[in-house]
């Protein structure tokens, strides 16, 4: 190694006791560990009664395992047959698929895929808190995207995880740098559950402020509305505003939108990956030119606007579209919708379509076994209770919306604190363009 390279090998932070010691060590994982092997590569029966999981990669969610009611179950009997031994806080890593996600395994009752691996750690050589930490950062998740193979589905060898180098300082550096993170993780851990607890409290106060499904009132009213009548049953189309054209409208036919057609910059493309359950979700990104955007234009939306989804999970989810550019143009299963906001608020719509009543009726409405589709005639025509009075209308929206910015506001306090979390990461560990290098010519 190199004197430039050596000198590098220590992180730009170190706590002040650690400061005069001795040099980090490059060892490969394999070496700190005592197995690293890989979830079943067999298919079990699945058991929609049972009390066991069949987990992959996207079930390791933020240190965690995560199931929900998309993940296969089995039988106890299917368990014992294909369980793999883990210890309590094995080390849980995805390598098919999404690759890099991290969680510890807790004694869940899962038989794990073979997408994802697990890492026993040799304790007495390395703390497996900070060995989870390290494999979450930019110079690891860089290595591993130099190690992948397959075209459409990514895939990260046993090999390559157990040729992963860390460089490693002596063990008490290694238990308070991981101590160190772990108190962030159970600050941010606890920001989650505040943020869980309003959206449960959301979703309880909207079943009061909705007709349950069959009903024509709500269980709650506000005391100044409670004389003011029934509540009307309206379709959705009912709510568009007939003198804006192309008020309710889908995106356009997969052959007039290719992928032949997306540019580097241009007019952004809302495709399904954008429509999120009552949000707009920013990260996924295509555009394509003003010209194709003028020739689609009655499938271009505008900011403030509301999309729905044709299909998806869940189908029918709303979001609205955001103030940052003047136009988009909607994906094929978008729908546009444009609120008469003289007679309807835009934001008590925007609420009701993402409401369970209206929620079920759609995927009531919607084909498909897999992946659930509704069509713009059947999604227009479905029936939603709304009272007649817009103050009323208005009343619940602004309750609504002020639960919606707390939300908001608490979900951009955890994303603060995980920068937060990722920037400390950053300096804790060795973060040099040497280290990655050198990793990949070993």
């Amino acid at each position: 190694m190199s004197k430039e390279s050596k000198n590098m090998i220590v992180p730009k932070l170190r706590f002040p006791e650690f400061r005069g010691s001795e040099e980090w060590e490059e060892k490969k994982l394999a070496a700190l560990s005592l197995k690293i092997g890989d979830g079943i590569h067999a298919t079990p029966i699945y058991d929609e009664d049972g009390d066991y999981f069949f987990i992959n990669g996207n079930n390791l969610i933020d240190g965690k395992i995560i199931c929900d009611d998309k993940t296969k179950k089995v039988s106890e009997e299917e368990f014992e047959k294909y369980k793999t031994q883990l210890g309590l806080n094995t080390i849980l890593l995805s390598i098919n698929g999404t690759i890099g996600n991290i969680s510890f395994y807790n004694n869940e009752k899962v038989i794990l895929g073979k997408s994802a691996c697990f890492i026993n750690v040799d304790e007495t050589k390395l703390n497996k808190k900070f060995a989870a930490s390290y494999l979450g950062t930019d110079t690891i998740a860089k290595y591993f995207d130099s190690e992948l193979t397959g075209s459409t589905i990514k895939n990260l060898s046993l090999k390559s995880v157990r040729d992963t180098i860390l460089r490693i300082p002596g063990y008490k550096e290694q238990q308070k740098i991981a101590s160190c993170l772990s108190s962030l993780d159970d600050l941010i851990t606890a920001e989650n559950q505040k943020l869980q607890a309003l959206k449960a409290h959301k979703k309880g106060l909207m079943q009061q402020l909705f007709p349950a499904e069959g009903e024509i009132m709500p269980k709650l009213r506000f005391a100044e509305f409670r004389g003011s009548g029934k509540w009307e049953e309206k379709k959705l189309i009912d709510v568009a505003d007939k003198s804006v054209k192309w008020s309710f409208t889908g995106g356009p036919f997969g052959s007039k939108l290719k992928a032949s057609d997306y540019v580097e910059r241009g007019i952004r493309v809302i495709q399904l990956q954008n429509i999120g359950d009552g949000e707009f979700l920013d990260s996924y990104k295509i555009f394509t030119s003003l010209e194709k955007a003028d020739e689609l234009l009655s499938c271009n939306i505008y900011p403030g606007e509301i999309i729905l989804s044709k299909m998806g999970d869940p189908v029918g989810r709303a979001c609205f579209i955001p103030e940052t550019n003047s136009r988009y143009v909607m994906c094929s299963d978008g729908i546009r919708l444009v609120v008469n906001e003289s007679l309807y608020n835009k934001y008590f719509v925007f609420t009701l379509i993402n409401s369970i009543p209206f929620r079920t009726s759609v995927e009531k409405t919607a084909t498909g076994s897999t992946r659930k589709r509704i069509g713009l005639d059947d999604l227009k025509n479905l029936p939603m209770m709304i009272p007649p009075n817009l103050k009323e209308q208005q009343k619940i929206a602004s309750c609504l919306s002020s639960l919606d910015e707390l939300i908001t506001s608490q979900a951009e306090k955890i994303e603060a604190l995980k920068e937060h979390k990722k920037g400390l990461m950053q300096q804790l560990f060795p973060q040099t363009v040497e280290n990655f290098e050198t990793q990949n010519n070993k």
